[in-house]
């Protein structure tokens, strides 16, 4: 089959987030199905852009057919980053005919964090008679609303909502990171029998650099903690809002110095905040490092004691997450501290950490002095109860083929519409135990 991916954040290994479309599309790729990616020339979320020339810039990665539409760059979440989504949709609907001049889709699947470009996606799967999948990651505007605080009346996420809702109405099936959104897309205009989920996975056969591959700044700061037997609780990702890291690092004040240490890697939007506050906290136990590069976040990780995660105590998270950095946690084979409130606590399903109360500096701190108490066995254990269960059921070889499998049903139920039958059967798949 050929497969269209609409995903204005897309990377690859070597750009950086996001990971999935690469990944997903590489073991497509291997099945022996044409894949084409359509992404933005800049995205926040890159620790590398690619290079371009003119609006269109193609490239081959992983014999992935990558097609980079030029859009201006930005920084945080302003008129800026709107910009630079206009200009992506704007010129994917003006280019689509470059584009696919060479290239007919089986399956459209449109894929980016806000929904507008299914309105370009379900255009181009009506044009060849194509599968249109949704993919969601995130709930817009929803997400706008409840976690950023805009005005449900603000203009955009008044666009956002029509995009939504018109994505719900026209695909042919939902493919969503979040395991119990059906019940708000159905509220939108989802039908009913389209609703499938497929949460992030990870690639456990990416190459792994080795502890010298850290890079020199972290490695010369996590000796100089090891030295004086501190416990390190390490977060490694985005300093966004949705993170929750405020209470995070408020909870060093209940930690004693000599003891403990929180260690934040990564950057975001966040981040100057946060070093702000820990120095108006006088708080000399939490260290910020930059990010690292893909092949270094494993020996990272495995070099702390503990990991964090959390999110925001908010209403959204009742449909469920599935977070990329929880991936990368949990195959560390390091126990998890997970701050939250939310639909599928994976941490407290499969046994690798403790779960806390979301934005709660005091129940991470008793999180992180219950793992101290611990034995290296008994952590070591609840870490490979979490790299275990990446094994079953959270490896991207398997998640991908599911995905395109799901994909194939839909075809068949649309096959069956066209010609006036009824579909009498659908699969859904289970990814967790």
């Amino acid at each position: 089959m050929n497969i269209l991916l609409l995903n204005h954040y897309a990377g690859s290994q070597t750009y950086g987030m996001e990971f999935r479309p690469h990944s997903f599309a590489r073991e497509w790729v291997k099945a022996g199905h044409s894949v084409r990616i359509v992404a933005a020339s800049f995205s926040h979320l890159r620790h590398q852009q690619p290079v371009t020339t003119g609006t269109i810039t193609t490239e081959a990665i992983d014999g992935i057919q990558y097609y980079w539409i030029k859009t201006p760059a930005y920084k945080g979440n302003h008129l800026q980053r709107a910009l630079n989504i206009f200009s992506f949709v704007v010129k994917l609907m003006l280019h689509r005919k470059t584009i696919l001049s060479d290239f007919t889709p089986d399956i459209v699947i449109g894929s980016s964090t806000y929904p507008l470009d299914n309105i370009v996606a379900h255009q181009i799967a009506r044009q060849f008679k194509a599968t249109h999948v949704y993919e969601v990651h995130d709930l817009w505007p929803l997400s706008l609303t409840d976690l950023s605080g805009m005005s449900a009346h603000h203009p955009f996420v008044l666009l956002m909502q029509w995009a939504e809702h018109y994505a719900y109405k026209t695909v042919d099936a939902v493919i969503s990171l979040l395991p119990y959104a059906e019940t708000h897309m159905r509220a939108h205009g989802l039908a009913l029998n389209k609703f499938y989920c497929v949460p992030n996975g990870i690639d456990i056969s990416d190459p792994v650099g080795d502890a010298s591959e850290i890079p020199v700044l972290h490695r010369q700061v996590l000796n100089r903690l090891r030295e004086r037997n501190a416990f390190i609780v390490g977060y490694a990702g985005g300093h966004a809002i949705s993170n929750a890291l405020d209470t995070f690092v408020k909870s060093a004040i209940h930690l004693t110095r000599n003891d403990a240490a929180l260690v934040l890697v990564g950057t975001g939007t966040e981040k100057e905040r946060l070093m702000r506050r820990a120095k108006h906290l006088s708080l000399s136990n939490v260290y910020f490092l930059p990010p690292v590069p893909r092949r270094s976040v494993q020996p990272l990780l495995r070099s702390m004691d503990a990991l964090f995660i959390g999110w925001q105590n908010k209403p959204i998270y009742r449909y469920g997450v599935s977070p990329n950095k929880l991936m990368d946690y949990m195959l560390s084979g390091k126990p998890i501290i997970h701050a939250n409130k939310v639909g599928n606590d994976i941490v407290a399903e499969c046994g690798c950490g403790i779960s806390v109360a979301p934005e709660n500096s005091y129940a991470i701190a008793r999180a992180i002095r219950s793992l101290m108490k611990m034995s290296v066995e008994a952590r070591d254990e609840m870490g490979r109860k979490g790299s275990a269960s990446i094994q079953r059921h959270y490896q991207n070889k398997d998640l991908a083929l599911k995905y395109i499998d799901l994909c194939t049903i839909s075809i068949g139920r649309l096959t069956s519409i066209q010609k006036g039958e009824r579909s009498t059967h659908v699969v859904h798949f289970e990814t967790q135990s």
